[in-house]
Parts: structure tokens; C-alpha cells; sequence
């Protein structure tokens, strides 16, 4: 399964290392992600999904079921 957030669609972006002599190689840096299970009272189940970190911090602010709502209406998930 790929690395993307499942509620923001973050993925993984390409960079550069640079080295002290300002050589350049190819890089990747992958979204920061966690896998979490959350309850969804108006369904009442459990779901496991992986999010990233700043998708928790939305969650804990406007709630999982508003995130869901909001990941679903822009494409992110199901």
C-alpha cells in the first residue's frame, strides 16, 4: 500500500540532498504517517485508517466524523 494519507491525500514530495560542496542527488520525503483506529459513533464501528499527523490534529480538533465527511467530499476517501 502506498504511503498517502487516506483523509488529506499528503504523499510523499521530492527534494535534493545537498552536500557541503553543493552537490545535488534526488531525495524523497515521505509524508510523516500513522496507522490509528477510530471509533465512529453514528456508524458504530471502528475504523483503522493512516493518517498523518497533522490529519490527527484535525481530528482531534473538528472531529473524526466531520473529517471523514470532509476527506469524502474532496475525493480522499471511499
Amino acid at each position: 500500500m502506498s504511503r498517502v494519507c487516506e483523509l488529506t491525500g499528503k504523499k510523499a514530495m521530492v527534494g535534493n540532498n545537498v552536500s557541503h560542496a553543493m552537490n545535488k542527488t534526488k531525495r524523497k520525503f515521505d509524508a510523516n504517517l500513522i496507522k490509528k483506529r477510530f471509533y465512529i459513533p453514528e456508524e458504530d464501528k471502528w475504523v483503522t485508517l493512516k493518517v498523518s499527523t497533522s490529519a490527527l490534529k484535525t481530528i482531534n480538533k473538528i472531529g473524526i466524523s466531520a473529517a471523514i465527511k470532509e476527506a469524502r467530499a474532496k475525493g480522499f476517501y471511499k
